[in-house]
């Protein structure tokens, strides 16, 4: 007998792109973990719930070494959504599916307070540009949120709480206190911004160079600032 579909109903598929964190680990894989134990200390939440990659290119590891680097990130609360740059030979069953193709912008470099080697390097993937356009958000931004938008700039009509963070293809304008994370030129722009009337902030990035709490000047704490890269550094200014 044979069975006529009568009621066919199509799939629909979307494309759709995401930012990701990539993470490019050293050998030894303890000392490259200790780095980044340290820098999950001094921004705390940072890979909660974010999806992060991770480029094994020209790394000579074997299986055994994949799935306990994969094991430790997991402890740490680092979940891998795919491998980048790994030999077919090493991944397997119950792994990451292997990725290629992403548009990388410029690595981050995080030192950590007593730097053992080279520095971890999380790095924004993303796979389309920033453009001119931008978004208004027209409330505070509280804990545990995150703004994402890597199409241009992000104004936040409010504040942007401890815990909460920020994250724009272009400039990022916050008409309050700068308490969490604002991320500029996330996708790679060096002509990227930010500007807040309360600096607070845990942690402030142009593209990808990084500056935490505690390496910004103690007299621009708690003033109106603009902050922008020159020569892969961030300056600060306070703003009149």
């Amino acid at each position: 007998m044979t069975k006529v579909l009568t009621d066919a109903r199509s799939i629909r598929i979307k494309g759709r792109s995401f930012l990701a964190v990539m993470l490019s680990p050293d050998l030894p894989f303890d000392d490259w973990l200790a780095r980044l134990d340290d820098l999950a200390a001094r921004s705390a939440g940072f890979f909660l719930g974010r999806p992060v990659v991770l480029d094994l290119t020209d790394l000579q590891i074997d299986r055994p070494q994949l799935k306990e680097l994969i094991a430790e990130l997991a402890k740490r609360n680092v979940s891998i959504m795919g491998i980048e740059g790994a030999r077919p030979s090493i991944l397997g069953a119950g792994m990451p599916p292997a990725l290629k193709g992403g548009r990388s912008a410029s690595d981050i470099e995080v030192q950590a307070n007593e730097p053992a080697g080279s520095p971890v390097k999380p790095e924004v993937a993303a796979i389309r540009p920033a453009t001119t356009q931008s978004i208004v958000i027209r409330e505070p931004v509280r804990s545990g949120q995150s703004v994402i938008f890597p199409e241009g700039d992000v104004t936040v009509i409010g504040s942007v709480a401890s815990g909460a963070e920020v994250i724009a293809g272009g400039s990022v304008h916050i008409y309050g206190a700068l308490r969490g994370r604002a991320m500029a030129g996330s996708i790679g722009n060096a002509s990227a911004r930010i500007f807040c009337r309360k600096l607070e902030a845990e942690l402030v990035a142009i593209d990808g160079v990084y500056k935490m709490a505690e390496d910004m000047a103690a007299n621009l704490r708690g003033q109106a600032v603009q902050l922008w890269l020159e020569d892969d550094a961030i300056m600060a200014e306070k703003m009149t």
